[in-house]
């Protein structure tokens, strides 16, 4: 039974309960990237490319759906099953299905 929206309307961040890890010397680098107004799309692209593609300690990645929108043809072109990629919505952009890279997989899989 679907629970009715009034239950869910409000949700709309994602808490993390987790460590960081800073991988060992010499190049040391941690799991995450805090983005904001002033990042540059190719400081994000080069933590996408780590943490997808160079670390192999890193299961999951998740991406604010407006975050993944700058860097799209990466994370759409991305198809590995680990890390994991998760498109997340942020506190000022709602999570959009019809954006998100998994769901037009599924969709493409389910002949829509």
């Amino acid at each position: 039974m679907a629970l009715p929206q009034s239950a869910y309307k409000d949700r709309e961040f994602l808490a993390v309960i987790g460590d960081e890890h800073v991988t060992d010397p010499p190049d040391s680098q941690k799991n995450y990237l805090v983005v904001d107004s002033k990042t540059e799309t190719s400081t994000i692209e080069g933590a996408f490319e780590s943490f997808t593609r160079e670390r192999k300690d890193i299961a999951i990645v998740l991406i604010n759906q407006h975050i993944a929108e700058k860097i799209r043809a990466k994370v759409d072109q991305y198809n590995e099953a680990f890390p994991a990629l998760l498109e997340i919505p942020s506190k000022d952009h709602p999570y959009d299905p019809e954006k998100d890279s998994v769901m037009k997989r599924v969709r493409k899989l389910f002949g829509e």
